[in-house]
């Protein structure tokens, strides 16, 4: 009986200790007079999340709630205390002014235990920086400019699809076909391997990319408190990735780096810049061309081929856009000697204004994710952010507030016309972020996203149909924007003269 209550004693003494823990950790915000939604055991303030609501949906409801009580709102991500930014002039400065204080992201990565999470996105400092600084010439337009052929071609072969497709069935699942056609340019510009999805939609790499979004060693709760403490994560040597998907890419990669080193091969293509980076005087390890593969991938083939499925669904409702866009891409064609050149891409200025609006509706990326490395003041004494406190800059909910953009869930490319754009704050469109941290392959994302959009409304035309969603429904499992159950579209062949 002693021992038991002994026992009984310790567990209660606990519990409670851990109640109060949480109790005072959840007051956080509360003790410095910020307003806040209270938060709920474990999941903060994104409870619902996955199940009932997306991120998306959760942040712009309380950007609309706060937006007004100050330059920025407390919040509870899952277990960690974080501010959501309201004021604008304050967004700039966390992402541009003040960047030195802000170069962090304070994600999970653990390159020792998980060598696939040490990559660009993900790392912190000086780790960050170096490989920034070696990274950054990859993506060089001219760079760009000598992949241009090699994505072309995987653009023919998504003609050919496309062609192929209408023949039997008019009504085509756009995002599935749009997704294999990335899953093939990244392949062969990140990897230097045919991965043949179009042709193929189980093709190895098509699936290895699905995993990567939809398999995960653990569940959503201990996802949460893995990105809520993310170094004592590492310190524990938790892995992240899981493992089949970890032991797929490292083998590719091996793999391919061994037999170009082998045979002296040499191509036009992101793993060859790697390659030489990793033979250099300062080069990346193994494991760090690896890490860099493996997001490039994951980065570049689902936001792409989300947008341009956004993009098609929303030309298909609007058949002036379409057509004025289809002009546009005909004339390029035409003064280029009927060939899809990188100069023509670069002088496509309405496409340029469509894809803007179509990310501005859909933003991939809800979120930008920033934490400061000192105690941050701002112009308001009672508002200072709290060192390596998580920073949410709300790009969705800006994205869709009615005093910066009027009738936000209107698709009106013209917003993005240079008139307009010189009515706005600098800090309202972020797709690829802004300042020294923005998104690297943001030339290679527009490279790909034009060719596959210029093939298709040269030679198609998008309707809606019965099967096509309106409004589209967000995939809540989804962390990026996407729609759920995929999106339907008729599909007219046209006559080229």
């Amino acid at each position: 009986m002693a021992i038991s209550g002994i026992f009984i004693y310790l567990l209660t003494t606990l519990i409670a200790v851990l109640v109060y823990y949480f109790i005072q950790h959840f007051s956080f915000w509360k003790r410095r007079g910020i307003p806040h939604d209270l938060p709920v055991f474990p999941y903060g303030n994104l409870r619902g999340i996955g199940k009932t609501h997306h991120l998306r949906q959760i942040m712009k409801a309380y950007y609309e709630r706060y937006k007004k009580s100050g330059p920025f709102g407390g919040f509870f991500f899952f277990l960690n205390p974080a501010v959501v930014i309201f004021d604008l002039d304050l967004a700039r400065d966390i992402l541009i002014k003040d960047f030195n204080n802000f170069m962090d992201r304070g994600l999970f990565y653990n390159e020792r235990d998980d060598p696939l999470t040490g990559h660009l996105f993900a790392l912190d400092g000086t780790r960050w920086k170096n490989l920034r600084r070696k990274l950054s010439p990859t993506f060089s337009s001219g760079k760009m400019k000598g992949m241009f052929p090699t994505v072309l071609s995987v653009g023919d072969q998504l003609h050919e699809v496309f062609d192929k497709s209408v023949t039997n069935d008019p009504v085509i699942e756009v995002k599935d076909v749009l997704a294999r056609f990335t899953v093939d340019v990244i392949g062969t510009c990140a990897f230097g391997i045919d991965c043949n999805s179009l042709k193929d939609p189980n093709a190895e790499f098509r699936i290895a990319g699905a995993k990567a979004f939809a398999k995960t060693r653990h569940s959503k709760l201990i996802t949460g408190i893995i990105f809520s403490f993310p170094r004592l994560a590492r310190k524990l040597g938790i892995r992240f990735i899981h493992e089949e998907v970890h032991q797929f890419y490292t083998r590719v990669v091996y793999e391919t780096v061994e037999y170009r080193e082998k045979n002296s091969i040499k191509r036009n293509d992101f793993m060859n810049l790697l390659i030489e980076l990793k033979n250099s005087e300062e080069g990346l390890t193994l494991n760090e061309v690896a890490a860099q593969s493996f997001v490039f991938f994951l980065a570049g083939f689902e936001t792409s081929s989300t947008t341009m499925g956004f993009a098609l669904y929303e030309l298909a409702l609007n058949q002036v856009v379409q057509d004025r866009l289809r002009a546009e891409i005909n004339e390029q064609y035409s003064k280029h000697g009927g060939k899809f050149t990188y100069d023509a891409m670069n002088e496509m200025h309405y496409m340029e204004m469509v894809m803007k609006e179509t990310l501005r509706k859909y933003s991939v990326v809800t979120n930008l994710i920033r934490r400061p490395i000192n105690d941050y003041p701002t112009s308001d004494p009672k508002y200072i952010i709290p060192k390596r406190t998580m920073v949410l800059i709300p790009a969705d909910a800006i994205h869709r507030d009615p005093d910066i953009y009027p009738d936000p869930e209107k698709f009106d490319p013209e917003r993005f016309s240079p008139e307009e754009l010189q009515k706005r704050h600098p800090i309202t469109w972020l797709p690829f972020g802004d300042g020294p941290r923005n998104c690297i392959g943001l030339r290679f994302g527009k490279m790909q996203t034009y060719i596959g959009l210029s093939i298709l409304l040269r030679h198609f035309k998008f309707h809606y149909s019965e099967k096509t969603p309106n409004p589209l429904v967000p995939d809540l499992k989804n962390s990026l924007m996407s729609s759920k159950g995929g999106i339907f579209l008729r599909v007219e062949r046209l006559k080229i003269d």
